[in-house]
């Protein structure tokens, strides 16, 4: 597998969309917006003591340009300026074998994912407050008649008289969501412009960042 079907990209989530495949069959896709993301630094086993790219993602506009370099924390500004490119809000790594075929500044695009057929997506997911154990831990709940005074509710949680308390970690009513989540193994529909259209759904809220990267187990079988 070559270093460049090996990179991951940054993207946004538009949404989702319903097109048909070759056989006229219904398909739910989510689409994922990847503007043009940037090498900001490339790293050497010499310097660093292993080989990766930094990309950044989502060039920084403002209504004065005087202002961009404000957006932006001074030492990261300076990290930019030396890289010769404009600030952006969004920075990831990625690993790979070699870094010869990359130049600092170098765009990268959906183009890149246009031969890939599965890919892994990373995204923040929504989140969803506190929420009870029914909701989150998809507990079955009591009876619904009335008088029971048992809905919703967790139920008992202790124990007998040894050891006499509830053991940590069991499921209890707590904050849902807003956790890195990764789906893995998803079929690309389409790639085209800056668009990657892939099957399924990814995680997040809408306008919300997905990273993608080629799927990972499916590359190591391929290379067995």
């Amino acid at each position: 597998m070559s270093s460049k079907t090996s990179l991951k990209l940054i993207g946004k989530k538009r949404g989702m969309i319903q097109l048909f495949n070759d056989q006229g069959n219904a398909i739910a896709c989510t689409v994922i917006e990847v503007e043009p993301n940037v090498v900001t630094q490339i790293k050497t086993k010499e310097i660093d003591g292993y080989t990766a790219l930094q990309i950044g993602s989502e060039k920084i506009i403002t209504k004065d340009p005087r202002t961009v370099e404000r957006r932006a924390k001074k030492p990261l500004a300076g990290h930019y300026k030396k890289a010769g490119v404009e600030p952006r809000r969004h920075l990831t790594e990625v690993r790979i074998d070699a870094v010869d075929d990359y130049a600092l500044g170098q765009e990268l695009n959906a183009d890149l994912f246009a031969e890939v057929e599965y890919v892994d997506a990373t995204a923040v997911s929504k989140g969803k407050g506190f929420q009870g154990v029914i909701k989150l831990h998809n507990f079955s709940g009591g009876p619904a008649s009335h008088g029971s005074s048992f809905h919703r509710h967790a139920g008992s949680t202790g124990m007998r008289s040894t050891p006499g308390r509830c053991l940590p970690g069991g499921p209890r009513a707590s904050h849902m969501g807003l956790e890195t989540k990764t789906v893995q193994n998803i079929k690309v529909f389409k790639v085209e412009d800056n668009l990657i259209i892939v099957e399924g759904q990814v995680p997040g809220p809408r306008n919300g960042l997905v990273y993608i990267a080629p799927a990972k187990k499916l590359m190591h079988k391929k290379k067995q």
